[in-house]
């Protein structure tokens, strides 16, 4: 059985991941690392509080088989699109890093559709950045997945988010070709993970777009 990490476990996402993790037998031990504490209590649960502005403490506890990563904020909450990347792009680059150091043998990211490193979208280049530095680390398996806008019950509002959900279906049926940015469940997308870390391609680096995700499942 296999040691799971995962970053992010407080979101849309990382919350559906963690819990999914831990019911399943493949996983003896589910490692968290939050900004703060989450709302769950297991005995294969291992939970650790840092700070991801001090990687020094803690970057040795950073080990297992496989690194889930699903940490992001949001403009609005980050205040300034300087702490945005720094959430969405150098804490996440960091504790891959560190994963990388430690051995650990894949890593599955929730990036974004349009992810671009060229891109003229702040959000959009943001993604493509560390899709492209993290697909540079040495890790056996590289996972991408490249979902569209995240349908699903947070903790938090996010009105723009929540607009392009109910706004996205009858425009899909108007025009087709927007299918590939349908919402999909941030329990699907994390179920759709915990499915690729299964996978062993010939491919160091693969990316799932949204119709692909669906597919793993």
């Amino acid at each position: 059985m296999k040691t799971a990490i995962v970053i992010g476990a407080t979101g849309l996402v990382g919350s559906h991941l963690t819990g999914q993790l831990l019911e399943t037998d493949d996983y003896k031990l589910v490692k968290v690392f939050a900004r703060c504490p989450i709302s769950r209590e297991n005995p294969k649960l291992e939970s650790h509080i840092v700070d991801f502005e001090n990687m020094e403490s803690w970057q040795h506890l950073i080990t297992g088989h496989e690194l889930f990563s699903a940490l992001g904020t949001t403009l609005k909450k980050a205040g300034s699109k300087e702490t945005q990347y720094k959430v969405d792009f150098t804490f996440q680059y960091d504790v891959a890093v560190a994963a990388a150091n430690n051995e650990v043998q894949k890593y599955l990211l929730v990036s974004s559709v349009g992810a671009n490193a060229a891109s003229n979208n702040f959000y959009l280049r943001m993604k493509g950045e560390l899709d492209q530095k993290v697909s540079d680390l040495p890790f056996h398996q590289i996972m991408i997945l490249k979902p569209s806008i995240l349908a699903g019950k947070r903790d938090e509002s996010r009105g723009l988010e929540e607009l392009g959900v109910s706004l996205a279906k009858p425009l899909i049926r108007i025009l087709p070709f927007l299918r590939k940015y349908r919402p999909i469940d941030g329990e699907i997308v994390a179920a759709a993970m915990i499915k690729a870390a299964g996978i062993d391609s010939k491919e160091k680096v693969v990316e799932y777009v949204l119709d692909e995700i669906f597919e793993l499942l």
